[in-house]
């Protein structure tokens, strides 16, 4: 085990709904199943990376309601070390997914309540824990404000930072520039750069426009091609490591993102830590859930050794 991974982020509960589209204004469908479970990005990284191996600590704000109880049983059973507000004036977060039957794209609307509520108080109270860590994490959920402070106080310390800018969002340059390693996909690289990104030259462009901004490094995630790395005019690319049909790329993004961020926090090296985050990514989208999709440590490396 590395040193600690810190999570900035929310939780949600996730309420799946698979049909074959959405419907349309006005209109009612009948769907082909639904799910609840756990979900929110923050989370979702929290438990890729603790189930993958890592000394993981999520900082968030919650509710004091069922979903709540929810987020605490998850992360108990990841092994997820809890740093929470607990927020009586407001409601744990909540997610409507649409995943569309036979693909399993989706669309995605998420209410984040007292995660909504994350102050730059709160990472100020947790100032300790983050100039500990040796990664943190961190994505746009929660206020902006609040990650903007968390990320000062990693920088200062010397701490890894990775920021995933989802869901996607204009950034200042200040903000880019305590950034270690950004982790856009595709359309989030273009909302940020404004190109296209639908080729791995472009990919490249994107991030050297990122880097430019002040960004250390960029990965631009790019589904079932895997992902490329960008530092220095030099990239590297790995493959996407499915070990059987996509089911669910619900979680994809943070699955990557939370195994990538153990592996780093362990000393391996980029290409292995690509390499580590495809693979926990892989086994991720072959089954349904976000969460409840991230696979065990021995997992991973079974699929990384086979």
């Amino acid at each position: 085990m590395g040193k600690p991974v810190v999570v900035l982020g929310i939780f949600n509960a996730d309420t799946g709904y698979r049909a074959a589209r959405l419907p349309k204004l006005g209109e009612t469908i009948m769907g082909a199943g639904f799910h609840l479970g756990p979900g929110g990005k923050g989370s979702n990284q929290a438990t890729a990376a603790a189930r993958a191996g890592g000394d993981v600590h999520m900082v968030t704000r919650l509710g004091e309601d069922d979903f709540a109880a929810m987020a605490r049983a998850v992360w108990a059973d990841a092994g997820v070390k809890p740093h929470v507000i607990v927020d009586r004036e407001s409601h744990t977060g909540s997610a409507f997914i649409f995943l569309q039957e036979g693909t399993g794209q989706n669309a995605i609307i998420v209410c984040p309540g007292a995660a909504g509520r994350i102050s730059e108080d709160d990472v100020e109270a947790h100032r300790a824990l983050i100039e500990g860590a040796g990664v943190f994490l961190t994505q746009l959920e929660q206020p902006q404000p609040a990650a903007l402070a968390a990320l000062k106080i990693a920088r200062a310390a010397g701490v890894t930072t990775i920021l995933n800018p989802a869901p996607a969002a204009a950034l200042p340059d200040e903000m880019l520039a305590l950034v270690d390693i950004l982790t856009p996909n595709e359309s989030e690289a273009e909302t940020l750069t404004g190109l296209p990104v639908t080729t791995v030259a472009e990919a490249e462009a994107a991030a050297d426009a990122l880097i430019a901004r002040g960004v250390g490094a960029v990965i631009v995630t790019l589904g079932a091609n895997g992902v490329l790395w960008r530092k220095d005019g030099v990239s590297l690319h790995a493959p996407a490591r499915a070990p059987g049909p996509v089911v669910d790329t619900t979680g994809a993004g943070d699955a990557f993102n939370g195994g990538f961020a153990v592996a780093l926090s362990e000393g391996q090296a980029i290409a292995d830590a690509l390499a580590f985050g495809c693979a926990v990514a892989g086994i991720s989208v072959t089954r349904h859930g976000a969460a409840t999709a991230m696979p065990a440590r021995a997992e991973v490396e079974a699929l990384l050794a086979s």
